[in-house]
């Protein structure tokens, strides 16, 4: 078993899952994959079900009946990859938006002890989008703008949806006490590692939107995003994200950090 696992949650990603599983297993380092999918009626599940049949220990697939949001798929994730004692836990989009080589750099970050949350990210220097509207663009960094400016957390590209993890990250947050499960998951799993004192780096990427299939964008999530980011900044004033033994400072937390938790 590989120490890496790449979390890929779907649905109606008949397109792009084939694909995606090949670029990945052809990668020159280990990483072994877990596809959520949240009963896809595309056949999805299906396709990576066949696939499982050439490459049964390195791929891995969760079945969910009905959409239950990309929160709940990356949380179910984690918990699958912890139990099963992978070191590092990516999150990555199944339409090619990340470019699955790029965990190759992500992974160096986290082995090499750079940082213990790693972020692709579209707004550091060398970072850019491909194929988007100029208002999708304004939109989103906007959104990044403001998500700095309510939490005080430096991360440029707080709503980044290809993160990698140390298992001590995830082993440190109470996953069960993560809320959001649009776009506003990247954030609070983000400000949850921050306000933890573990260390967060941002490497360039470049994201393109998708060719096939559709976007999961909605009204709700969007919503959820701007006034979700307030609850949780009000929230953190009074609540830890993190478990209680983890909260005791095994982290490297500072002693007025510890009293705070």
């Amino acid at each position: 078993m590989s120490k890496s696992l790449v979390i890929i949650p779907t649905y109606n990603e008949i397109e792009n899952v084939s694909k995606m599983i090949d670029t990945v297993v052809a990668l020159p380092i280990p990483i072994d994959i877990l596809v959520v999918d949240d009963g896809s009626p595309d056949g999805t599940a299906e396709e990576v079900k066949r696939y499982q049949k050439q490459f049964p220990e390195r791929l891995h697939l969760l079945e969910r009946s009905g959409k239950l949001g990309l929160g709940t798929a990356y949380i179910t994730g984690f918990k699958w990859g912890l139990e099963r004692g992978y070191d590092y836990i990516f999150e990555m989009d199944c339409d090619f938006s990340h470019d699955p080589k790029d965990l190759q750099r992500m992974l160096q970050v986290l082995e090499s002890g750079q940082a213990d949350v790693v972020v692709g990210s579209r707004y550091v220097k060398g970072g850019k989008c491909v194929n988007w509207p100029a208002d999708r663009l304004i939109l989103s960094y906007g959104a990044s703008l403001y998500v700095r400016l309510i939490t005080w957390m430096w991360v440029k590209d707080p709503t980044a949806g290809f993160v990698g993890y140390r298992r001590q990250v995830l082993e440190a947050i109470d996953l069960d006490r993560i809320r959001f499960i649009g776009y506003a998951f990247q954030i609070e799993m983000k400000f949850a590692s921050w306000l933890l004192g573990f260390k967060l780096r941002e490497i360039p990427i470049t994201f393109t939107d998708r060719i096939e299939g559709s976007s999961k964008m909605s009204k709700g999530i969007v919503k959820e995003a701007i006034f979700g980011v307030l609850s949780m900044k009000w929230q953190s004033f009074f609540t830890s994200f993190g478990k209680k033994e983890a909260a005791a400072g095994e982290f490297g937390l500072s002693e007025a950090e510890k009293e705070l938790h």
